[in-house]
């Protein structure tokens, strides 16, 4: 049999549930996000095996230090419990209902939900990543939800399992959140993730996703140095390793188109270019009888800082919401393009805050 005839094997992980409908719960139907603050910033390891490193890492005036407990450092791969509980909390604010920090669910059906194993075996990793992920900690000056964070914090506070069948197997599992994560779902500042997300067999291939999906967004490109590439993945590897790795990425992303959005290119001039594959969904603006403007995306805010520094974004979007309302003007087309345009005369007139 020449090669012509031998099946080449995707780089995606199987659908092991095809029958599940993804993030159906019993009141709302989620989407999978995640919050844009670990999106941006390198807080997950890319390790399959436990990491023990404290990581510092500081990028125009952000810093954010995290250390590893016994277990050693949260993986990118037990991130997809927060994106689940994320999803969950984003799908009740959008159906009106309260959320809080702590979210109970079944532990079937985030195994579902994130294309995980639903043997023994998926149980254990489950609980693993649990404890990481409480045993991770943090310290930073990044700001969530328009609260900066000082003391040393987990990515969740705590986390018990509510329901245990005989076997061992957890039922219910209750979560509660940290402050840090729970202020960016009041905030919005969330973005949605493509559910092939969860197919990715390589931890670097989901990093790689993640900052293609902040930075790119519904851009044509985004073009980056792969020195910087590589500190924004948290990569351990020397730059002639990181270059290989995502090269090998690269090529296989030509034969398979996998990486979802974007298709990812590696130039002569270690410069890496994500191109958008134009899947990313538009901005569904949400109408409500008791507002004249629908909900702002959450990437507006990111710009609303970049064009307004120093001000508080959320006081912005109120100012400009009053002012609109007695304006008596029509609802603009596009709400995003006009907050912007409200903050850069804001900032042209009053300059940044003392």
């Amino acid at each position: 049999m020449t090669s012509d005839h031998v099946p080449v094997k995707s780089p995606l992980l199987p659908v092991r549930h095809p029958e599940y409908d993804f993030f159906i719960c019993d009141i709302f139907n989620a989407s999978p996000k995640a919050d844009i603050a670990s999106m941006e910033h390198p807080i997950f390891s890319l390790s399959t095996k436990p990491d023990h490193r404290i990581r510092h890492y500081e990028h125009n005036g952000a810093y954010i230090d995290i250390k590893p407990s016994a277990s050693g450092l949260a993986t990118i791969h037990d991130r997809d419990i927060l994106i689940y509980c994320i999803s969950q909390l984003m799908a009740a604010m959008n159906e009106n209902h309260p959320i809080s920090q702590v979210i109970r669910f079944k532990a079937i059906e985030l195994l579902q939900a994130t294309n995980r194993m639903t043997t023994g075996r998926g149980y254990e990793l489950l609980k693993a990543a649990l404890e990481r992920l409480r045993g991770t900690s943090i310290s930073t000056n990044i700001i969530t939800g328009s609260k900066e964070q000082f003391e040393v914090f987990g990515l969740i506070e705590s986390a018990k399992v509510v329901r245990e069948t005989r076997d061992g197997r957890m039922q219910e599992i209750e979560v509660k959140l940290s402050d840090w994560v729970f202020n960016a779902i009041q905030a919005n500042e969330i973005l949605t993730l493509n559910r092939n997300y969860f197919r990715l067999r390589k931890p670097l291939e989901r990093r790689l996703y993640e900052l293609a999906r902040k930075h790119c967004g519904k851009q044509l490109e985004w073009r980056v140095a792969l020195d910087l590439l590589r500190k924004k993945c948290g990569s351990n590897s020397s730059i002639k390793e990181f270059r290989r790795l995502v090269q090998e990425i690269v090529e296989e992303d030509k034969l398979h188109n996998h990486i979802p959005d974007y298709s990812i290119f590696l130039n002569a001039n270690d410069m890496v270019v994500f191109q958008s594959r134009g899947t990313v969904p538009a901005v569904k603006q949400e109408s409500d009888s008791g507002m004249l403007i629908g909900h702002l995306h959450p990437e507006t805010y990111h710009d609303a800082r970049t064009v307004a520094p120093g001000w508080d974004v959320y006081e912005l979007e109120r100012s400009w919401r009053d002012w609109f309302s007695m304006s008596g003007s029509e609802p603009p087309r596009d709400p995003d393009a006009a907050f912007l345009g409200f903050c850069r005369a804001w900032q042209q007139k009053r300059g940044s805050p003392e």
